[in-house]
């Protein structure tokens, strides 16, 4: 089994918006607004200033996404890499597909001059994936993630 990875395109909006609301119904018992979800990820697809997208495909389907945002790091002078937004399917899970998209977006980091590390959340209770991502090498840095999300967002 091949798995081929690939940025998205614009074209890609819808498949990765339903993604979105999956994941979020999946982990968190969250309904996303449609509608709100569709111009979040058409507006990444349009500025890949705010991040990027990519898609894993497994002959010829889309069998997983991840996305990358940025958060400049002045203690490191360089930029680190949030994985985030990452959805495979449930027949494509346990396939080696979260693992592939590791792996390119790591090497994209390799060889980026300007960029100094990888970084991701992952829900407290989810021990799976937090297994999965220090089997890739990751680590627990011990910081807490906490956030205002402001009214109407």
């Amino acid at each position: 089994m091949d798995i081929h990875i690939r940025d998205a395109t614009p074209a890609d909006q819808p498949v990765i918006a339903s993604f979105n609301s999956r994941l979020a119904a999946e982990t968190e018992g969250k309904i996303l607004d449609e509608e709100l979800i569709g111009h979040g990820v058409a507006a990444l697809l349009a500025d890949r200033t705010k991040g990027r997208y990519w898609l894993a495909d497994i002959d010829g389907q889309i069998a997983g996404q991840m996305m990358v945002t940025y958060e400049w790091s002045d203690w490191r002078n360089g930029m680190l890499w949030w994985i985030q937004s990452v959805y495979v399917p449930a027949k494509f899970r346990r396939r080696g597909v979260f693992s592939a998209m590791y792996e390119h977006v790591a090497s994209l980091v390799r060889a980026d001059k300007d960029a100094c590390g990888i970084r991701l959340y992952v829900e407290k209770s989810n021990l799976h994936a937090q297994d999965t991502y220090r089997n890739l090498g990751m680590i627990k840095p011990g910081y807490e993630v906490m956030e205002s999300i402001l009214p109407g967002k």
